[in-house]
């Protein structure tokens, strides 16, 4: 483990940007996902369409191609924005589906009634979705939400492929420069990305024990 101990400073600083990179696409795709999940349940077909197009589209689009996007194509059409930029917003365009899909599991689950109760006193569209139906939707899908953005802390190792030095990436490097610790090496990755998903897997199961006995 000594080239683990010999280069902590290298893993540190590919950890830092795995979580910058966790941390700003995974809130992006928190907003994008519930105002796609808002437009899926729209009285608007238009939005509703809108909404069903963009969510099949992209969670069927690889992460590969979609970053390509972001990092290849989006400068040829006169982008100037850095790889890191560009790929936390891949990252949070393709989050965003899984996170819409998700939430719309959640709203499924609260009562019509609550709904059409809401309707009833005058609430419009907006404040039914934004009082009663997505805080309830929200309290139910904490477990799939988790797991989402644990898959997106894995995903985030992609990004090294596109000029992004994240851990992943650092790992990669330390290997091909150290033959004979590639095994320490890797498992000094995995213990980083564990820090990431271990505690995130222990807070679902807090929050979801919490508010089940509340519901």
């Amino acid at each position: 483990m000594d080239v683990v101990i010999d280069n902590l400073p290298r893993y540190l600083s590919g950890f830092q940007l795995t979580l910058l990179l966790l941390v700003v696409s995974g809130l992006a795709a928190l907003v994008i996902g519930t105002l796609i999940a808002a437009m899926r349940i729209s009285p608007v077909a238009s939005l509703r369409g809108f909404a069903t197009v963009y969510t099949e589209i992209v969670r069927n689009t690889p992460l590969t191609l979609v970053l390509i996007f972001c990092a290849f194509i989006l400068p040829y059409l006169g982008s100037d924005l850095p790889y890191l930029i560009a790929a936390m917003i891949g990252l949070a365009v393709y989050t965003s589906p899984f996170v819409a899909e998700a939430l719309r599991s959640g709203i499924n689950g609260v009562a019509v009634g609550q709904a059409e109760a809401a309707r009833s006193i005058g609430l419009g569209f907006a404040q039914t979705v934004g009082f009663i139906v997505f805080p309830q939707a929200f309290r139910m899908t904490v477990p799939p939400l988790i797991n989402v953005f644990i898959a997106l802390t894995k995903n985030t190792s992609v990004a090294g492929g596109f000029f992004v030095a994240e851990l992943f990436t650092v790992g990669k490097e330390l290997a091909n420069a150290n033959g004979n610790a590639v095994i320490a090496v890797l498992l000094g990755v995995a213990t980083f990305y564990l820090v990431i998903t271990v505690p995130l897997g222990l807070l679902a199961a807090r929050l979801e024990r919490k508010w089940v006995v509340q519901r």
